[in-house]
């Protein structure tokens, strides 16, 4: 009965940890809202956009890459993805606007 005492405080403890604003996953210990969306009318091509860049580059590419997969799972059942700008690509190449990073991908099936 101790030990099961115990584990609820300690998840009750992380839980009250999570700040709430945040959701999703941190990449290199930041937080980035993604948005994926398709680009023109074949649902297979697509743009993720990924905001405060410059809190982390190598975050920011973890973050693209991850909201690129998710959206070709929900659209086409895989994570195959041949990106036109993604998260290898150099970084002289990237599209940076206003603090946003942009990639372009193309769901695989």
């Amino acid at each position: 009965m101790r030990g099961l005492a115990l584990i609820l405080m300690l998840a009750l403890g992380l839980a009250a940890c999570k700040n709430p604003e945040k959701t999703g996953f941190a990449f290199d210990g930041v937080y980035f809202k993604t948005k994926a969306k398709k680009l023109g009318d074949d649902l297979a091509d697509f743009t993720v956009q990924i905001p405060g860049v410059s809190r982390s580059l190598e975050g920011a590419r973890g973050a693209g890459e991850y909201e690129g997969t998710r959206y070709c799972i929900k659209n086409f059942g895989t994570s195959d993805i041949t990106w036109v700008v993604g998260p290898e690509t150099d970084p002289a190449r990237l599209v940076i606007e206003k603090d946003t990073l942009t990639f372009q991908g193309r769901c695989r099936s």
